[in-house]
């Protein structure tokens, strides 16, 4: 049996959170002596104290090492357990590469003069065009390439031909900006004609003039580059007339560097 004060030494945790351990019910000593109450540990209890430290590593809470330790030899639940975990993990490490890539943005555009963060802006006329669209409602902004998908897996068959100009685009039909269930449509511009399909179908979309801005970089931009447009929709007497949409001149089908998207916001827009 080992003294408290060796058992410390020896897995590496302090006398304090021993026995905040054994307050949890975590860590809890094999005898105390009833006289002195000096606590003892036994030696395997070691053993315990090393995955305890291993599981706070990987971040579990006091909480959950507690029930994971509860069956830790059942090799079937603890893998599920780490699974979780490392889901968990992958999504947290995503967000902050986001949130680094916003900051190394802001930087890079605060090195630079006042011109480089301004965006152009221009009143232009969308031709007609003939398109494959797909509607729905899905979880997320971000989740666009489920609709894409759609589109891809119901007309592998068809053998679709390109049209040139405006090919790629996603309209945003919601009158607010959405946490989830966000309504959008996303346009393949094509030649020919073609029969529907279960969610695709095949149109003539009007032509339709916009106040649209192009940028290069990631899509976490698109909040300056909507300053701007609703800047100079303001300063020339135009109103915004429909649903906003994006011209994907360089979409993730294309790069996978978000430093290498090429997107044209627009907006269709009305005179006063």
């Amino acid at each position: 049996m080992l003294k408290i004060g060796d058992f410390s030494k020896l897995s590496r945790l302090s006398i304090r959170m021993l026995r905040h351990y054994n307050e949890l019910g975590l860590l809890v000593p094999k005898s105390t002596d009833s006289f002195t109450g000096y606590r003892y540990y036994s030696e395997d209890q070691l053993t315990v104290a090393g995955r305890i430290h291993a599981l706070k590593d990987m971040g579990f809470s006091l909480a959950a090492i507690t029930e994971i330790l509860r069956n830790y030899d059942d090799p079937k639940t603890l893998s599920d357990y780490l699974t979780v975990k490392r889901i968990e993990v992958q999504v947290e490490s995503d967000e902050i590469k986001r949130r680094l890539l916003l900051l190394e943005n802001a930087i890079e555009r605060l090195r630079k003069d006042d011109s480089a963060m301004d965006y152009n802006v221009t009143i232009k006329t969308i031709p007609q065009r003939y398109v494959a669209s797909v509607r729905k409602k899905i979880p997320a902004y971000n989740e666009e390439g489920i609709l894409w998908q759609i589109l891809m897996s119901e007309t592998a068959s068809m053998n679709l031909q390109c049209a040139e100009g405006y090919n790629t685009i996603a309209i945003f039909h919601d009158k607010e900006h959405k946490e989830t269930d966000v309504d959008v449509e996303i346009q393949y511009a094509v030649k020919g004609s073609y029969e529907n399909t279960e969610h695709v179908i095949f149109k003539t979309v009007p032509p339709v003039e916009v106040a649209s801005a192009t940028y290069k970089g990631s899509y976490d931009n698109i909040g300056t580059v909507n300053q701007a447009v609703a800047n100079w929709v303001n300063d020339n007497r135009y109103e915004f007339s429909n649903a906003m949409f994006c011209i994907y001149h360089v979409s993730p089908a294309e790069t996978q560097n978000p430093d290498e998207l090429v997107t044209e916001v627009c907006f269709p827009v009305k005179r006063k």
